[in-house]
């Protein structure tokens, strides 16, 4: 039986972008992960390598191309200075969105969503919501935030269907193991002595399969197009009760509070408005943070 739908995933080597691939392919679509990378998984169908900052490069990657779900999970978290790093972050972040929707067949796309970041709202209070003024304190902020209103003026003045998923704090089972709580569960499963941050900030956590669960709704969702949508669970916890939940579900583990300082322009209170993925999407969260975490603390035990 033909696959009816057809997928694209920007970064589908990724953490996120794999769930989607998986997802879809549960789904029977037909599924490209398009990276910069060699397909570590050979999870999709199909596999495009491609640096979506190179124009020219992307359009000759994607000449055959004929998608109705786009989704762009690529780049990189990087707070480094713009004197740094900052052009190759904003090429790869606001050049290479640009790019993508230069290189799509605009005539078959249904949705191009891209993945935003909580790092846009800057030192904005919390719950930060979607109308707030974008505040951006890096150029991997602000490369982010410039995506989210290049997209909606796509939508605007060109009428193409796209959307910001504004994530915040996403785990999971297969996360990159320098990420928050994959250290943490690492650390304590060793019974190692390591060091943290104070652990005041207040955040979230949210769930991968909840994550996924948005992304697909609103490929379904005519009302989401030009918009900023925040995902991420609307239950905030400081930092070190994370820690201690973790600690204690393990049963070991030596965190050391206070020892690594907090990055410049961290906000202390960072967790989102989630009001309009409720009313848009009939969407939130399933997945409890102590069952997400334990499910995540087993697929480190194998």
């Amino acid at each position: 039986m033909p696959k009816t739908r057809e997928i694209l995933v920007i970064g589908g080597n990724g953490f996120i972008g794999q769930n989607i691939i998986n997802r879809a392919n549960d789904l029977e679509w037909n599924t490209t992960n398009l990276s910069y990378n060699n397909d570590k998984t050979g999870a999709a169908d199909h596999f495009i390598k491609a640096d979506i900052s190179d124009l020219t490069g992307l359009q000759n990657a994607l000449t055959n191309n004929s998608y109705d779900y786009v989704v762009n999970c690529g780049g990189y978290v990087d707070h480094s200075s713009f004197f740094n790093t900052g052009f190759d972050t904003i090429k790869t972040h606001l050049n290479g969105v640009m790019n993508l929707i230069s290189c799509l067949d605009k005539s078959k796309v249904k949705k191009f969503i891209n993945i935003g970041s909580s790092d846009e709202y800057g030192q904005n209070k919390s719950p930060q919501k979607e109308s707030f003024r974008e505040e951006p304190f890096s150029a991997y902020s602000f490369a982010k935030s410039a995506s989210s209103h290049f997209l909606q003026m796509m939508y605007k003045s060109e009428k193409i269907p796209t959307l910001t998923i504004r994530l915040f704090l996403v785990y999971g089972p297969g996360q990159e193991k320098n990420r928050f709580i994959p250290q943490i569960i690492s650390g304590c499963l060793n019974n190692d002595i390591f060091d943290t941050s104070s652990g005041e900030q207040i955040r979230n956590f949210c769930f991968i399969d909840d994550v996924i669960d948005a992304i697909f709704l609103s490929m379904n969702s005519d009302d989401v197009n030009g918009k900023i949508i925040n995902i991420g669970s609307s239950h905030a916890i400081k930092i070190n009760e994370a820690v201690n939940i973790i600690k204690n579900l393990i049963g070991s583990g030596q965190p050391q509070f206070g020892k690594v300082q907090h990055r410049p322009f961290e906000n202390m209170s960072l967790f989102p408005d989630v009001k309009l993925a409720n009313e848009l999407l009939k969407w939130e969260p399933k997945i409890a943070l102590e069952e997400g975490i334990l499910k995540t603390i087993k697929s480190f035990q194998g």
